[in-house]
């Protein structure tokens, strides 16, 4: 009997000891199951090929999938079979996505549907709600040291709540997207207590050592993470009177992939956010997930391995629900992430488009678009049939991760035009020549690298204009948030808001007051949300209502028009003006130029940029302003004002 035929057979016993029906009503589940079985094997025993225990662990493994199935009800069922009627149903130009913390937008999950409402106004239907599951108070990195997978933190409501929630969301049209922290967990998890019990098989859940032997070789070639905050890559237990890996902070463990145990444990952890209602997952840090002494353990091909098999298991047990990769890396490397070889459009269905949201800081703060051009050939990889995430900033921090090269080709020299953003971004009293208030995050004194947080408003000029009661810098404040979104918007992926930035929020600086958030910064652009001034959003006029009503304006113009899904449609124009950022986006006979002006000067624009494409129209309509351009006629060239957007339609 061939491997094939034995492998077939096994699986065929597990799933009639699950009592599952392969003829009827289970029918759809097997007929994605097997045609998958022999890669599944293939890509587990390339992983564990050296286990002692690599057969049993593989059907162990294979009965977590059939599990995982079986507990999906039927109402996901049914929303799986109506996403699989769609195509890839994710590349829609509809959705458009907003990120939020739980708690500092409404308070917890049981009020989170009253607030529903607001958000279809604006035209998200795609809510990615920011770690909600068990973490310890003062040691919870906002919620990235999970202590338990399965368990809403109290803080924040329940497990039916959350339930409760999706439901809710799903009955109105719109999609639930939530995290899972893969590389590691809280130190107060039930494996690390059992490890620092003196449990063995426990301490091998985690990368444990009796001495610094292993250690110093892992320290050797890995990066410290916050160097300012929690330098190196171990930390001393007591308890267990071991070494343990904590490559991001002391209280949360790394844990060790080697083990298959560790896989399915985690695969069943998957499985279990499915069968919540999950309609897109976000896999916290994937690219940390494999550990090998004598690399920078990031992006190793082991790690890639373990997603590719996760997505074939996904595709199996929950196929209603996509993988998002947060591989935040440098731009050769994320691409990687959607899969290469036999596996393109296979690993991952979405990554951040973290080089592109850089990029557009670069491009706000230096008023140029070259090195922004210089990486498209590398962005322009992404495979048909996935997607990016695009957005302006997000939760985190904002790294300047392009690399130098792009920054060399536009004529600049790489560390003195970063330092020229760290210091632009950075408020200082030396800081004369910028607007923008933020602040260094994660400053390497070794390396001079840093990171910038900030809220958009803030980074944009709109709190020191606020302050000043400068009305010109307001307008112009303003003008940059919307080109910022609108850039994001029509970019070609999900569009993923932050929230707060809808209504122009400014920096909070309280969480310096706060011992358990004051050492991160990053706080500072995670607001807790004052629905007094969310109601100033419906008071025309307000700085609230200009952009609350700009974003959702944009919003609609995305929704109305098929060739903004993300068919991987898109070209870039060329810079015959290094102010101006353009592109293209096609479908069939169908075209929609975007152009944004990164300068505070109007910018020209040559109507031969639109011959070059082929335009033959002799009229383009402003889908944002309505106002019609006669190509070559009226003027020379196209005029953008600064800071200004056009969004091209000919007619």
């Amino acid at each position: 009997m061939t491997t094939e035929s034995l492998l077939h057979q096994k699986t065929q016993e597990l799933i009639s000891a699950a009592g599952l029906d392969e003829t009827k009503k289970d029918k759809g589940f097997v007929e994605r199951l097997y045609p998958r079985l022999p890669l599944i094997h293939r890509l587990f025993t390339e992983i564990y090929a050296s286990h002692p225990d690599a057969e049993n662990q593989f059907f162990q493994f294979i009965e977590s999938l059939i599990m995982g199935y079986k507990a999906r009800e039927k109402a996901l069922r049914i929303r799986d079979a109506e996403k699989a009627k769609k195509g890839i149903w994710f590349l829609s130009n509809e959705l458009a996505g907003m990120s939020l913390y739980v708690d500092r937008f409404a308070g917890n999950l049981k009020s989170m549907p009253e607030k529903l409402p607001y958000l279809e106004e604006l035209g998200v239907n795609f809510l990615h709600i920011m770690p909600i599951f068990e973490s310890p108070e003062g040691e919870s990195d906002g919620g990235y040291a999970v202590s338990d997978f399965r368990k809403v933190d109290e803080r924040f409501g329940t497990l039916e709540d959350l339930i409760s929630l999706r439901k809710k969301m799903h009955a109105t049209g719109m999609y639930l997207m939530l995290d899972i922290v893969l590389n590691h967990t809280s130190h107060h998890h039930d494996w690390a207590k059992k490890a620092k019990a003196g449990n063995k098989g426990y301490q091998d859940f985690f990368y444990t050592y009796d001495n610094r032997w292993i250690p110093n070789e892992f320290d050797a070639t890995m990066p410290d993470i916050f160097p300012e905050s929690s330098p190196g890559n171990f930390t001393w237990n007591e308890e267990m009177g071991k070494w343990v890996m904590t490559v991001f902070h002391s209280y949360q463990w790394d844990l060790n992939y080697t083990n298959p145990v560790v896989f399915r444990e985690m695969l069943e952890n998957i499985l279990f956010y499915g069968n919540l209602g999950v309609d897109l997952l976000r896999i916290d840090a994937p690219a940390f997930i494999w550990k090998k002494t004598g690399t920078a353990s990031q992006n190793l091909p082991e790690a890639h391995a373990l997603l590719q098999l996760i997505k074939q298991c996904v595709q199996v047990a929950t196929p209603g629900m996509a993988i998002l990769g947060e591989a935040i890396v440098a731009p050769k490397e994320i691409i990687k992430y959607f899969g290469t070889g036999e596996f393109i459009a296979q690993e991952c269905d979405f990554a951040y488009n973290a080089t592109q949201m850089a990029l557009q800081w670069d491009m706000l703060a230096s008023g140029e678009t070259q090195i922004m051009l210089n990486a498209q050939h590398e962005i322009l990889k992404k495979p048909y049939g996935t997607s990016w995430i695009t957005y302006t900033r997000c939760h985190d921090d904002i790294g300047l991760g392009y690399d130098d090269y792009m920054i060399s080709q536009a004529g600049k020299e790489p560390y003195q035009h970063r330092k020229f953003l760290k210091e632009y971004y950075s408020f200082s009293d030396n800081q004369w020549m910028s607007p923008a208030r933020g602040a260094l995050f994660s400053s390497n004194p070794k390396t001079g690298d840093a990171r910038i947080s900030g809220t958009l408003a803030s980074l944009c000029g709109l709190e020191k204009a606020l302050i000043e009661n400068d009305e010109f810098s307001i307008d112009l404040s303003i003008r940059k948030i919307l080109m910022m979104q609108a850039h994001s918007i029509f970019l070609g992926g999900l569009p993923m808001l932050f929230y707060g930035d809808e209504i122009g929020y400014t920096n909070d600086y309280s969480y310096q007051n706060d011992p358990s958030k004051s050492y991160d910064n990053r706080w500072m652009h995670r607001p807790i949300i004052d629905w007094e001034k969310v109601a100033r959003s419906k008071k025309e006029g307000t700085v609230e209502n200009q952009i609350f009503s700009g974003i959702k304006k944009l919003l609609s113009i995305r929704k109305e028009k098929a060739l903004f899904s993300d068919l991987s449609n898109i070209s870039w124009l060329s810079p015959h003006n290094i102010h101006i950022a353009g592109l293209v986006r096609r479908m069939g006979n169908d075209r929609i130029y975007c152009l944004y002006n990164f300068s505070d000067q109007a910018a020209y624009l040559t109507w031969y940029a639109f011959r070059e494409q082929g335009e033959g129209s002799e009229f383009l309509k402003d889908l944002w302003s309505g106002e019609e351009f006669k190509i070559g006629l009226d003027q020379e060239y196209l005029i953008i004002k600064p800071y200004g957007f056009v969004i091209l339609e000919p007619k």
